[in-house]
């Protein structure tokens, strides 16, 4: 059996640049429409450091729009999920733009007092924005994917009541954060971990839900879609682009490359024929479950049509729509 979670991270481009109207709430309320017109939901990986910062900074004056939504996606059942830049906490303003600290950009890496302090604010400012202090997210993603090393933070995370990681993907690689997810190749399509995100653990306690990945040529990757949107995003985040591109040159020059089930930089014909390749694969061993977890970014969400067409395709060939409240029984 298969199902589909759709999931968005809900957020700004990574240098701070752009605005949470054009970025965040208009783009998120248009997809919220189609999806309410379905009776389907997704879940929004909300990005609390950087909506903490603006509001303490009063830089944008979307921010009470963005706290409404959020409200708005909890009480129809969106379920607003964790997801978390912690360089943002210790960013400062200067000449009209964001200085974000760098040096906490891996939440993983940083020592055992600060991870906590990090979780435990976010959850707080995530709750205050609910208005439900007793409210936990059931699912985390952490940002730019980096869950590696996994412990403590995912421990401090259980702790805390979350269940579900969605980091990982299968097959990804960022040599300059030291983040190598190639291992989970050898796993389902969900599996317990401890010690490392991408390696299964039938004990742990946090259940790994990845980003469904296809290992595609290189070339592949170069669609006019995915390069629009590229293009897009590094006028806005110029500075910080084109470092990252030189830094993960080496990433990219690979053979065989990660494409990522993303709902908003791929085609109708990608997005089919990679569930089409999952459906076959169903057929042959039709008891296993298999869940496929989607990404989109509301920074990226300009075609809607595509996103329209993939549901009626889903409707079409009788997959669910789902969240991870509804799948995390099935994988037990």
């Amino acid at each position: 059996m298969i199902e589909l979670i759709f999931t968005i991270d809900y957020e700004i481009y990574g240098n701070g640049g752009g605005s949470l109207r054009e970025l965040v709430f208009e783009p998120a309320a248009r997809l919220q429409e189609v999806f309410r017109k379905r009776k389907i939901r997704f879940v929004p990986f909300v990005e609390v450091a950087e909506l903490e910062t603006i509001e303490a900074h009063g830089t944008d004056p979307a921010i009470d729009l963005v706290k409404q939504q959020i409200r708005d996606f909890y009480d129809e059942g969106f379920s607003p999920a964790l997801h978390l830049h912690p360089q943002w906490y210790k960013a400062r303003r200067e000449e009209g733009k964001w200085r974000l600290d760098y040096s906490e950009y891996n939440l993983c890496i940083l020592p055992l007092e600060r991870i906590t302090q990090i979780v435990d604010r976010s959850l707080t400012y995530l709750r205050e924005v609910l208005r439900r202090p007793d409210f936990t997210p059931f699912a985390f993603r952490a940002g730019n994917w980096l869950f590696q090393p996994t412990q403590p933070a995912a421990r401090v995370l259980a702790q805390r009541g979350i269940r579900v990681d969605s980091s990982v993907y299968k097959g990804g690689v960022n040599r300059q954060h030291k983040l190598d997810y190639r291992g989970a190749r050898r796993n389902g399509y969900y599996w317990r971990f401890t010690e490392r995100a991408e390696s299964a653990s039938p004990a742990g306690s946090l259940l790994e839900v990845p980003i469904y990945t296809e290992m595609v040529p290189a070339w592949r990757m170069l669609t006019r879609k995915r390069i629009g949107l590229q293009q897009r995003g590094a006028s806005v985040a110029a500075d910080t682009s084109t470092k990252l591109l030189s830094r993960r040159l080496l990433d990219f020059l690979r053979l065989w490359y990660p494409l990522k089930l993303d709902f908003c930089r791929m085609t109708i014909h990608e997005l089919t024929h990679i569930v089409d390749t999952v459906i076959l694969e169903d057929r042959k061993h039709p008891t296993s479950f298999r869940p496929l977890v989607a990404i989109g970014h509301t920074k990226d969400l300009i075609d809607l049509e595509t996103v329209e067409a993939f549901l009626a395709y889903l409707d079409e060939k009788g997959i669910a729509v789902s969240t991870f409240e509804d799948v995390y029984p099935r994988c037990e």
